[in-house]
Formats: structure tokens, C-alpha cells, sequence
């Protein structure tokens, strides 16, 4: 997932951007109001994490000219001003949460988590399709040239991410924390069972290989495209 950070401070900037990598995201990180301010408008993001007392432009003016932009991508605040009416004039001109300086990085990992999940209970497509591989979200149904997949419902949401994110290479750890709602232990293999159950599933009787394994990076779902449909 693309998150951008603007955050002018040196040593946060890149700790954040660091902890973000590391947990699985697609950080971009501004260290000026104005450039963050640019990409905000301009590029497309998940999420963003924006530092209120910058040294050009306040966080709370970049907030308020996204939404009045309509751009509705979540905001989340960083700032050292702790006062209740810091926070209610923050969240009042649009953010959608507010984190108080100093702050530990599991926090600002769960909160991050907790908005990106709240985008997603969006209206959605309720019928995903690629190639000959159909599912059926509300239906809770699977198939694959017109024959029922028998899917777990553990396999049923992996499919489910992975049809969504159709064509990118999603890594074990947004596999793990967005399916299994957890952090991701390169100790333990679960992710590569479960991907390689889920393929058998859906791959293993067709010529058309739709699972794919990106060596050192993760899992994606990709018609070719003189197959696609």
C-alpha cells in the first residue's frame, strides 16, 4: 500500500519511513509542507501520515485545502501539541486521526492499520473476476471455468486480496497483517502454506497459471494479456 509521510525532522522522517518499509508499505516520504502538499494533490495514496508543525506549510492548511479539493484519502496527524483543542480543530478540518508526539511506532502502526481497514468497508465490487476465475463476495462463492472452488474462509479472503490487488506483488507482510490481522514472523511459513493450498485450488487443473510467486518479494494474481478477459 502507498503511504506518504511528510515529516520535516531528520531522524523521524526516516525512522518512520524505515518502520513502514519494513511492515510491509510503499512509503514516500516529503520532508517539506510544500512538496507533500504537491503529491497529496497530485498522486494517488492509501494513506497519509503528516507532521502538523511544518517549517513552510502548516499540516492543518494541507488538510484542509485536501478536502476542500475533494480529496478524501485518510489523514492521520502527528504533532506535538497535545491540547484537546489541538486535536478537535485537527480532526474538525478533515484528518481522521490525531497522534501526539512522542509516540512508539507499534501505535502509529495500529492506528495507520485501523484507518486502511476502515477505507476498505467502502462500497466495493461484489464480483470479481479474472480470466475464467470468478468469486462472488457477498455469495461467498469461488469458481474456475464454471466449477466450484471449495475455499476456507482464511483461503476465500487471501483470493479475495489477491483478485482485489489484481497485478501487484503483495508482500507476506500485507498479506499477513490484511488476512490474518497479524505481524508477519519470517520464522514461520503460514502465508507460503496458504498460498501454496490456495494455488492447488485454482491453478493446478488449468494450463492458464493465475498465482503467481515473485522470487524475494511476495504473491500476486495476474492474467497475461493476451488471455485477459
Amino acid at each position: 500500500m502507498r503511504l506518504l509521510i511528510v515529516e520535516d525532522e531528520m531522524k523521524t522522517g526516516d525512522y518512520l519511513k524505515q518502520g513502514f518499509i519494513e511492515a510491509g508499505f510503499n512509503p514516500t516520504l516529503c520532508r517539506n509542507g510544500l512538496d507533500g502538499h504537491h503529491l497529496a494533490m497530485t498522486e494517488d495514496f492509501e494513506l497519509i501520515i503528516l507532521d502538523v508543525m511544518l517549517p513552510d506549510v502548516d499540516g492543518l492548511r494541507i488538510v484542509k485545502a485536501l478536502r476542500q479539493a475533494e480529496r478524501h484519502t485518510p489523514v492521520l496527524l502527528l504533532s506535538a501539541l497535545d491540547t484537546v483543542d489541538d486535536r478537535v480543530r485537527g480532526l474538525e478540518l478533515g484528518a481522521d486521526d490525531y497522534l501526539v508526539k512522542p509516540f512508539a511506532f507499534n501505535e502509529l502502526l495500529a492506528r495507520a492499520r485501523t484507518l486502511l481497514r476502515r477505507g476498505q468497508l467502502a462500497p466495493q465490487s461484489d464480483r470479481l473476476q479474472a480470466a475464467d476465475l470468478v468469486l462472488e463476495v457477498a455469495k461467498r462463492r469461488a469458481s474456475r471455468a464454471g466449477k466450484k472452488l471449495n475455499l476456507t474462509p482464511k483461503e476465500f479472503a487471501l483470493l479475495e486480496l489477491l483478485l482485489r490487488r489484481s497485478g501487484e506483488v503483495l508482500p507476506r507482510t500485507l498479506i499477513a497483517s490484511q488476512v490474518w490481522d497479524m505481524n508477519f514472523d519470517s520464522d514461520t511459513n503460514v502465508i507460503d502454506v496458504a498460498v501454496r493450498r490456495l494455488r492447488s485450488k485454482v491453478d493446478d487443473d488449468h494450463a492458464l497459471k493465475l498465482i503467481h510467486t515473485v522470487r524475494g518479494m511476495g504473491y500476486k494474481l495476474e492474467v497475461p494479456d493476451d488471455d485477459a478477459l
